[in-house]
Order: C-alpha cells, then sequence, then structure tokens
C-alpha cells in the first residue's frame, strides 16, 4: 500500500533528507519519500502492516525531528 501525508512544519531540504534517511531503515518500509518543496511524506508498506510501520514511522520522525508533524 501507497499513501502521502502532510508534513507540517519541516524546516529545511537537509531536515527532509535527514528525516527520510532515518525512515527508509525501519523494518517494514519498501520505500519512503520526503518532500520539503511539497511538505509531503509518501510511504510504501506491505498491506497487511501498514498500520504498525505507519505507527512507527510518526514515533521515529518526532524523534527525529521534534518540530515536524506528520498529519494523518
Amino acid at each position: 500500500m501507497r499513501k502521502s501525508f502532510r508534513l507540517d512544519e519541516i524546516d529545511c531540504a537537509n531536515c527532509a533528507l535527514k528525516l527520510q534517511d532515518a525512515l527508509a531503515q525501519l523494518e517494514g518500509v519498501e520505500s519512503v519519500s520526503v518532500n520539503f518543496l511539497t511538505q509531503k511524506l509518501t510511504l510504501t508498506a506491505a498491506d497487511d502492516r501498514f498500520d504498525a510501520v505507519l505507527d512507527q514511522v510518526v514515533k521515529t520522525a518526532a524523534r527525529i525531528e521534534p518540530d515536524c508533524e506528520i498529519v494523518r
């Protein structure tokens, strides 16, 4: 399954890249893209595990970029 989410308060392109690199390392993430210009995160994960992977992505994003929020 592939879904896109709006990012709130991603401050710079470097922050977006740092976040993307960290999220790509998570178990269950098939692909992830963080676009600073459009303020969008696109996540691909297995259908049956998508919600669990998304929860882990949200927790990791809060740790890496505390000011950034993934709007579900």
